[in-house]
């Protein structure tokens, strides 16, 4: 028997540069899709709403709320406790709609880059 060289039998560095560069393309290819799925979650419009339909709010999915529209018929003078509770409502609707749609589209990446 003689020395063969390499780690293990792996002969020159893990079976040369073909692993090494193999696993940077996927590494790559992981990246740019996890960018791709970032730049989906932004430019999502996700609605949630209370009350049906009498407030709304429009978020993405990375949760930043892009507009709220309350219908005149909830808005009662006498009775601001109801409105103010609606749009925390329609405000959770879109949240678990937008926590539901991020881990559809980020959790094939295990957390990475979160």
């Amino acid at each position: 028997m003689g020395y063969r060289g390499g780690y293990g039998g792996f002969g020159g560095g893990f079976g040369g540069g073909n692993q090494m560069q193999n696993l940077m393309k996927q590494a790559q290819k992981m990246q740019e899709e996890m960018q791709k799925a970032q730049a989906e979650l932004e430019e999502a419009e996700i609605e949630g709403s209370a009350g049906g339909g009498l407030v709304t709010v429009t978020m993405n999915a990375k949760k930043v709320v892009t507009s709220i529209e309350i219908n005149p018929d909830a808005v009662d003078a006498d009775d601001i406790t109801m409105l103010e509770d609606l749009i925390i409502a329609a405000l959770n609707d879109a949240y678990k709609k937008a926590d539901e749609m991020y881990a559809q589209k980020m959790g094939a990446f295990g957390g990475m880059g979160l």
